[in-house]
């Protein structure tokens, strides 16, 4: 019996395409227990927009032997909680297929597939379009675990920062449009030119995006002229003291602070940026999961 919520038993009756098309049946169940499971809630918000897996679009592959309820519980704990891929509670699916789920979806962009859609069905609930008009960009240095390679960290005076840098566009809602993972010591604007670049092919409507100083100089032409984007710089008076919350830029500060809420986002342990990038990703999705699962309409 189900507790409001609280997530009920992965069962072999579960709906998941593992257990109605593969092999999930075979393994057996989990009795939920950590505060990161999926709720009903959130399950039935997120099981029609998962991606379809590749061995039942003909694609070969064997037929997936472990639920996805399951498999995505696991990487939401791992996430949330900052443990490493080997320290996987022996209740979930073995710490190595967990992974191997990790890195197809890496691999093959359907984490941001997932994200995406989560992302378009959230905005629709807010009452806005599906696709953004206006956006924010930022950047986050943060440590890197002594994994991380030389090739891809670096040292941010500014911050005095030694690790890897959080390139991200967010739309006005503070939901994510784009991210990039870099060494540290890469600038902003340098980072920037990339990003805006794959954030406008992917969002075609998308026609401003604010950004503080340390952005100005030939980005802003270079966005105008190449990407038909204009980037307005929001910048801090210079008689103003202390802390003060500028306009548009809090909305992608307060996004970062969300990311930071999971323990494995706190500190870069990621030996490649795409996984860096990925668990950006399925922390987001957390986010946006639970907000859908709240606002759920509720059915006479």
């Amino acid at each position: 019996m189900s507790v409001a919520g609280q997530s009920s038993s992965v069962t072999r009756g579960c709906d998941c395409l593992a257990h109605r098309f593969g092999n999930a049946a075979d393994n057996g169940s989990r009795q939920p227990r950590y505060p990161t499971d999926v709720t009903d809630a959130e399950w039935a918000v997120l099981r029609p927009l998962l991606p379809v897996p590749g061995w039942m679009r003909g694609r070969g592959g064997r037929p997936e032997a472990y639920c996805h309820r399951a498999i995505l519980d696991a990487i939401r704990y791992l996430v949330d909680n900052g443990i490493k891929w080997r320290a996987m509670p022996a209740d979930f699916p073995p710490w190595d297929r967990v992974y191997a789920f990790f890195r197809r979806w890496r691999d093959h962009g359907l984490v941001t597939e997932f994200h995406d859609r989560l992302r378009g069905r959230l905005r629709e609930r807010e009452g806005r379009d599906t696709e953004p008009t206006a956006g924010v960009i930022d950047s986050q240095s943060v440590k890197a675990d002594a994994v991380v390679g030389s090739d891809s960290r670096g040292f941010d005076g500014g911050k005095l920062i030694n690790g890897r840098k959080r390139h991200l566009v967010v739309d006005t809602l503070g939901l994510l449009l784009g991210v990039m993972v870099t060494a540290a010591d890469i600038g902003d604007r340098t980072a920037a030119k990339v990003l805006l670049g794959q954030v406008a092919d992917a969002h075609h409507q998308l026609e401003l995006v604010w950004a503080d100083g340390g952005y100005t100089g030939s980005l802003v032409e270079h966005c105008l002229a190449t990407l038909a984007l204009v980037l307005s710089i929001v910048k801090r008076s210079d008689n103003q003291k202390g802390f003060v919350v500028l306009p548009k830029r809090w909305i992608v500060e307060r996004t970062n602070a969300w990311l930071m809420r999971t323990r494995r986002l706190a500190r870069d342990y990621e030996c490649r940026t795409t996984s860096a990038e990925a668990m950006v990703y399925w922390s987001m999705t957390m986010v946006m999961t639970r907000r859908l699962a709240r606002t759920r309409p509720q059915l006479a």
